[in-house]
């Protein structure tokens, strides 16, 4: 029978490796930027709306699945590793408890879509890592939810754009209007954005409407398929003409329709033009932005040639015939759609806010 004493030594060595291990992942994540914590549950339960929990008995369950903490999220890296705020000796004794007769009870998991988050026994769920183990015998509760999460999605932090997709089309509507629409977004925090533009387009058409002497107004459901059918899908179209899905290997529609809502606002300002035309404003967008290594070089070197030549008093890819007509159309009175909301919005306190907020800047950057 192993000696107590010599148990424990081991298992506080184990401790020391694989805390080393958890500074090194979390020195890497700095440098590199990725995201090694552990998901809080309290922020998914939060997102998903949870009403109720189903208790499901014990389980065996991979411990690969389990993903997040209900409390001690911050004491461990996503795979476990201990980090400074463990106690070495309780880590010890888990682990020393681990390889005795005893063994150790169940841990409690709540289950969420195809992952799982610990509600009792982070230190167990580590040292059985540690180990090598790739399962443990758990006592789970489930937290029912429609959205399909998996454990990719929480691998590429991809749950929380999962969820503010399933919030956007449940207040939109736009999957019952619109049936075969395709907007998804890659980043988070979108969403909102697009739910503003709606927003915006709704309180500008009722403006137009009462202008016009029409006593009708928008609802929502008019408003958001309004906004689909003669807003987005234009850009959309036009993307696709230019082919432009292809210079930005890893977005969607829905993300360049965004970034040239904000390039089309840019241009306006810095020009003094009236809005451009989808097919203008994805033609000028194509001129300067790729994701693409090559294409950016390329993009860059023309970009320098026509500020040597002095010939940047138009945007570039656009026609001079076109540049005049944006302008005349400005000086007659045409504003963009952030310049009519901020004139709407000092006219009327019911007006939404103005929304600079179209595109940020840091990703614009980040595609040149």
């Amino acid at each position: 029978m192993p000696n107590a004493q010599a148990v424990q030594y081991d298992s506080i060595e184990k401790y020391r490796r694989f805390a080393n291990k958890g500074q090194i992942a979390d020195l890497m994540a700095k440098m590199t930027g990725a995201n090694v914590d552990l998901v809080s549950y309290d922020e998914v339960a939060k997102r998903i709306k949870t009403r109720q929990q189903i208790e499901m008995g014990t389980h065996t369950v991979p411990l690969q699945q389990i993903v997040g903490s209900v409390g001690r999220y911050r004491d461990f890296t996503r795979t476990f590793l201990p980090r400074a705020g463990i106690n070495a000796e309780r880590w010890a004794r888990v682990d020393a408890a681990m390889h005795s007769l005893e063994g150790f009870p169940p841990i409690e998991l709540y289950k969420i879509g195809e992952v799982y988050f610990v509600r009792d026994g982070n230190h167990r769920v580590s040292v059985a890592r540690a180990n090598g183990l790739t399962h443990i015998e758990a006592y789970v509760s489930e937290i029912p939810t429609d959205i399909p999460l998996t454990l990719d999605d929480f691998e590429r932090d991809q749950w929380i754009i999962k969820i503010e997709r399933a919030e956007f089309l449940d207040e939109t509507g736009l999957n019952d209007l619109r049936p075969d629409n395709n907007v998804e977004l890659t980043e988070p925090g979108r969403y909102q954005i697009l739910l503003r533009h709606i927003q915006v387009h709704q309180y500008l058409r009722n403006i137009d409407l009462e202008n016009a002497g029409d006593d009708h107004r928008l609802s929502w459901e008019e408003s958001v398929t309004s906004w689909y059918d003669n807003i987005y899908l234009p850009v959309v179209e036009a993307l696709r003409t230019f082919n432009l899905l292809d210079s930005f290997p890893s977005r969607t529609e829905a993300d360049l329709y965004l970034w040239i809502a904000y390039h089309r606002e840019q241009l306006a300002k810095q020009y003094e033009l009236a809005p451009l035309s989808p097919e203008e404003a994805v033609a000028t967008f194509a001129q300067v932005y790729s994701e693409r290594p090559l294409q950016q070089a390329v993009r860059s070197l023309k970009f320098g040639w026509h500020r040597a030549l002095g010939d940047l008093d138009k945007p570039l890819g656009m026609s001079e015939e076109e540049f005049e007509n944006a302008r005349a159309r400005y000086d007659a009175g045409e504003r963009t759609l952030g310049e009519a909301e901020a004139e709407a919005e000092a006219e009327s306190d019911d007006a939404p806010a103005p929304t600079d907020d179209v595109m940020p800047a840091r990703d614009m950057r980040a595609a040149a």
